[in-house]
C-alpha cells in the first residue's frame, strides 16, 4: 500500500516556536509549560504518555509506550516490572530515550539520558494508588514472559483476587520504578512547511561551549541550540 500523499497540515508562520519564547532559558520549565498547556485538551486521553526506547548492551534497540508517573528536575519518572524486557535492557545499558507527542498541538519532545532505579519505598508508595485490578494485574503478570494462552491470565487473576481484597494486595518484588536523568531535551514544533522548529537543550561537551553562534549559555548548566529540521 503506498501511503505517501498522507499529509497533515501543521502550524504555519503565524506560530513559530522561537528562542525568545522561552522565558527561562532551562529544560524543565518549557517541559512543564508545554505540558501543562495540553493536558487538558480533550483529544489528548494520556498526555504524561511517552515512547521509551531501550537496547540491549549489543545494540539492539526496542521501543513501547509506557506512562510519565513523575517529572521534576531530576528527571522522568515510570514504573514497570524488572524482569520485562525494558527492565533487562536497562540492566545492562541504562542509556535510553523518551518522546512525548502531542498531536493535536504538533508539538513533541525528545529525551535522552540515563535510567536510574528509584528506591522500594518509591515504588510502594505509588503502587498502593494504583486502581486495585491495576495491582492484581501486576501481580499476576510475568511481564515479557511468554505463556500458553489469556486463558493462564485469567486463572491467575482470579486465584490472586481470591486470596487478596482490596487494599491489600502487595508489590511484586520483581515491580519498581525508574527516573531517567536527561543529558539532552529537545522541542520540536512542526510546520506545515517542513521547515519544523527544534531547539535543544543539553550539556556542554567541553569548555568551548557555549560558542554564543551555534550554542548559547542556558541556565542551571544547560545550552540550548537551535537544529536544522
Amino acid at each position: 500500500m503506498n501511503v505517501s500523499d498522507i499529509r497533515t497540515k501543521y502550524n504555519d508562520r503565524t506560530n513559530l516556536f522561537l528562542e525568545e519564547d522561552i522565558e527561562v532559558k532551562e529544560p524543565f520549565h518549557l517541559f512543564e509549560k508545554w505540558f501543562n498547556g495540553v493536558r487538558g485538551h480533550p483529544a489528548i486521553e494520556e498526555p504524561n504518555a511517552m515512547c521509551l526506547a531501550t537496547a540491549t548492551k549489543d545494540g539492539f534497540p526496542s521501543a513501547r509506550y509506557v506512562l510519565c508517573k513523575g517529572y521534576s528536575k531530576e528527571g522522568f519518572k515510570f514504573f514497570t516490572h524488572y524482569t520485562s524486557r525494558k527492565g533487562q535492557e536497562l540492566e545492562e545499558n541504562p542509556r535510553c530515550a523518551l518522546t512525548f507527542y502531542w498531536a493535536p498541538y504538533k508539538k513533541s519532545v525528545r529525551i535522552e539520558g540515563i535510567a536510574e532505579k528509584l528506591p522500594f519505598c518509591d515504588a510502594d508508595d505509588y503502587f498502593q494508588t494504583r486502581p486495585y485490578q491495576s495491582q492484581i494485574g501486576a501481580l499476576c503478570s510475568n511481564q515479557s514472559k511468554p505463556i500458553t494462552s489469556r486463558e493462564v491470565l485469567a486463572r491467575k487473576e482470579e486465584e490472586l483476587k481470591g486470596v487478596y481484597s482490596e487494599g491489600g494486595v502487595p508489590r511484586p518484588p520483581q515491580w519498581g520504578g525508574y527516573i531517567v536523568k536527561p543529558t539532552s531535551i529537545e522541542f520540536w514544533h512542526g510546520q506545515t512547511d517542513r521547515i519544523h522548529d527544534r531547539i535543544k537543550f543539553r550539556k556542554p561537551r567541553d569548555s568551548s561551549e557555549p560558542d554564543g553562534i551555534l550554542t548559547h549559555q542556558g541556565e542551571n548548566g544547560w545550552i540550548y541550540e537551535r537544529l536544522a529540521p
